[in-house]
């Protein structure tokens, strides 16, 4: 009995960690999303979902790798229990996002994969990162895996409705739906292409209106300084140079 008390308290605390990672990370997003937009008053990331793998989920993982039940085996082999996923508004934005998370001192990248610059075959598009925090326990310090994937709006359109068209036909999707969802993610892709390039035009030419408005402002300074130095000229030294006055 106090062996089967021990089990259960080792798996709820290794639960626990991994719940724990995913405050710790979504707090740091959070912080570095309004820290971003208070700067730059411009706000990259639209969402941030999380999720926690159940245990059946795990075992069923780990029994399809081969690997050993142990809780030390399932931690290494299994580096997606925690997993974060946030959604831009442009494909800038996340390697922005994903630079932003790896610079944090106490964020160790593991893994780095570019699905973007290297779509799946079926077209998908995203970054992963697997990422190694600690997680400081009553009695230890737990070096937590927790996965951390970002895409657009257009790629998350398109992974959930893929997801979900894969379960309904229990992923025996027919052949030429394949090559449909797969034109569809070159098209979201696409779109997001030409989103980006508006938003750069647009951009450029906020910049340049702030640019004329500030020339604008400090020729207005300048002529404002002017006229106070003219004013503060003493008024018989101006009436010397005025016509019909003469030197006494």
């Amino acid at each position: 009995m106090n062996e089967l008390k021990n089990l259960k308290i080792e798996l709820t605390r290794f639960m626990m960690a991994y719940k724990f990672a995913i405050d710790e990370m979504s707090t740091k997003i959070n912080i570095l999303k309004d820290e971003f937009n208070y700067i730059h008053e411009y706000n990259p990331i639209e969402h941030v979902n999380s999720r926690l793998k159940s245990p059946e989920s795990i075992f069923k993982k780990i029994y399809r790798k081969g690997c050993d039940f142990s809780l030390e085996a399932i931690k290494e082999n299994v580096k997606d229990i925690a997993g974060i996923r946030i959604t831009c508004s442009f494909i800038s934005d996340i390697y922005e996002i994903s630079k932003m998370i790896a610079s944090q001192k106490d964020v160790t990248v593991v893994d780095y994969k570019d699905y973007i610059k290297n779509p799946k075959p079926n077209g998908y598009q995203s970054l992963h990162l697997i990422l190694q925090i600690p997680i400081f326990m009553s009695d230890r310090e737990e070096l937590t895996y927790i996965e951390v994937q970002i895409r657009t709006i257009a790629m998350d359109f398109w992974a959930s409705l893929e997801h979900k068209i894969y379960y309904k036909y229990n992923k025996e999707v027919p052949h030429h739906m394949v090559d449909e969802l797969k034109e569809a993610a070159i098209m979201a892709s696409q779109l997001d292409k030409k989103m980006e390039r508006l938003h750069h035009e647009i951009s450029e030419i906020k910049q340049a209106s702030q640019a004329n408005e500030s020339h604008v402002l400090l020729k207005d300074l300048q002529l404002d300084k002017l006229n106070l130095d003219l004013e503060s000229l003493s008024l018989p030294i101006i009436e010397r140079f005025l016509p019909g006055k003469k030197d006494k």
